[in-house]
């Protein structure tokens, strides 16, 4: 998830305000989002928010976290598209002053004069942000790639690059994702033949299934429907969402009409394709419910699902538990591995080589992907010429000039969660408990006594989580019997309280090995 500040002159500028996705070490929440301590606190400094692009993980905490920030946004049309739908979604459109800004226009907000140029990503419309600053001028990519042939958009000008580059940058801030290939990501373009062979060797149905913003890939897909003769359909909400953003934005002018599930599922199989989302494991999305006969949608043996997408490190689990569902259907799955159905939105080294000599910095300072990945770019910038590189944490703040790169302080920086519908601190006393619920179980005591405090009839005990399975009855007759000792050695209610949670913790712990939460209601009657 990015967040990404700048400071001059006591002002600060943000760019991107992203979210991520919870994983087993947070149970019960689905997303994750940054904690902006530092800049809450210096809201009254900053000038605004600039958005790259629409991915999640750039504008997703956007109708979580703006409106308290009281700044205005700032984001080209299709990315502007998106965010207005979240706005609206969240009811704060209102709350959020949201402005269009075109590649090649220039913005000042305080210190900073601010220029969007036009860059190749999996999304439509990414724009690296140029900062200008009376101290040194800041190239900041985004995500990006080189792409000569990217299916919808326009790829990067040389030209233009260069004379980027001309002007002098102090810093170039670089996307480091993919920096331990050795080849170029690949072109859009060329995903569409390899597409176009594997669903003319399907025999039955066809699912596709690709991130969904990936506008570009939808409309392969629909160049791919029409050669192969098939209807196409569209299963999953974010699709439509994409799918109306582009149209509303000039793009996706020829993509087929589609046909609900109920007329898909009444054609023949070999005339059916389906872009549905879930490439990732999500269990909600249409793939797993397809895969769990819980869909509209239905496949049978001899039907194909084509993975257009690649892997996410840490969900190969959830991928896999998908997978297997449809391999006991015997439905046939190709995947990038197998075939040319995907390539990287993300630069290869010889993309960032080109980088380098187009905007020929001063100094390199790598984001995006894991510190591995980030070191790995600084290590080949410096090899290819780049005079000066650093390798910064979260929360480390870098002085960029005079005499940088530095590293001179660091803040606090941490994760919210968004639990239902509150946002909690990701190490506090909520997911804290829900964590030691999980892994131990819990055990609940009522217990009764009365004014003298001595106790009144049996204590009541349930059980959630321990594995005790077919000695649960017999378990709970023991912790009962221990809870009724411990409280008669008590008669203050607090005191009764502790010695009946540490007797029946004794217990479960005896029997289990665990040490479950004991929560225990003491009632005077």
């Amino acid at each position: 998830m990015n967040v990404n500040l700048y400071g001059c002159d006591g002002k600060w500028l943000m760019i991107d305000l992203g979210l991520t996705f919870a994983g087993a070490d947070y149970p019960g929440i689905d997303l994750v989002l940054p904690d902006l301590e530092f800049i809450e606190a210096r809201r009254k400094d900053l000038v605004g928010i600039v958005l790259t692009h629409a991915h999640e993980d750039h504008i997703g905490a956007i109708p979580y976290l703006a409106a308290d920030l009281g700044v205005p946004l700032y984001a080209n049309p299709f990315t502007a598209t998106l965010i207005k739908g979240k706005l609206e979604e969240e009811g704060i459109a209102k709350q959020v002053k949201l402005n269009i800004m075109k590649p090649g226009a220039k913005l000042n907000l305080g210190p900073f004069e601010i220029e969007l140029v036009r860059l190749s990503h999996s999304i439509p419309d990414m724009d690296a942000v140029i900062v200008n600053t009376p101290y040194g001028r800041v190239f900041h990519t985004g995500d990006w790639k080189l792409d000569d042939d990217p299916v919808m958009g326009t790829p990067a000008n040389a030209d233009e690059m260069k004379a980027i580059g001309d002007r002098g940058i102090l810093a170039l801030v670089c996307d480091s994702t993919n920096a331990f290939n050795d080849e170029a990501s690949g072109t859009e373009g060329s995903v569409r033949e390899g597409l176009l062979k594997a669903v003319a060797a399907a025999k039955g149905r066809v699912v596709v299934t690709s991130f969904a913003s990936n506008a570009a890939r939808l409309a392969t897909l629909g160049q791919v429907a029409k050669a192969s003769g098939r209807t196409l359909t569209v299963a999953g909400r974010s699709l439509d969402k994409i799918i109306g953003a582009a149209r509303a934005n000039g793009y996706l002018k020829d993509f087929p009409e589609t046909v609900d599930f109920d007329s898909a599922m009444k054609l023949p199989g070999h005339k059916s394709l389906i872009i549905a989302t879930g490439g990732q494991g999500e269990t909600r999305a249409a793939l797993a419910r397809i895969a769990f006969d819980q869909h509209q949608i239905k496949m049978s043996e001899g039907d194909t699902v084509i993975f257009s997408s690649k892997q996410i490190p840490g969900n190969e689990v959830q991928i896999g538990r998908i997978q297997n569902a449809l391999a006991r259907k015997d439905i046939l799955m190709v995947t990038e591995k197998q075939a040319h159905v995907h390539v990287s939105g993300h630069p290869g080294r010889p993309e960032l080589a080109v980088m380098y000599d187009w905007i020929r910095p001063e100094m390199l300072i790598p984001v995006h992907g894991e510190r591995r990945h980030m070191s790995e770019q600084a290590r080949f910038g410096l090899e290819q010429g780049i005079p000066k590189s650093i390798v910064q944490s979260n929360g480390d703040v870098v002085r960029l000039a005079p005499n940088g790169p530095k590293i001179i302080g660091h803040e606090r920086t941490g994760r919210l969660l968004l639990d239902g519908d509150v946002i909690l601190a990701a190490e506090g006393i909520t997911i804290n408990e829900r964590r030691r619920i999980s892994v131990n179980g819990v055990v609940s005591v009522a217990v009764a006594i009365g004014a003298d405090g001595q106790l009144r009839g049996t204590p009541e005990v349930r059980i959630q989580g321990l594995p005790v399975e077919e000695d649960r009855e017999a378990f709970t007759l023991e912790a009962c019997d221990d809870a009724a000792a411990a409280a008669r050695k008590e008669r203050e209610p607090d005191r009764v309280r502790e010695a009946v949670r540490l007797a029946v913790r004794k217990t479960a712990t005896r029997w289990t090995g665990k040490k479950p939460v004991i929560e225990v209601l003491v009632v005077k009657v």
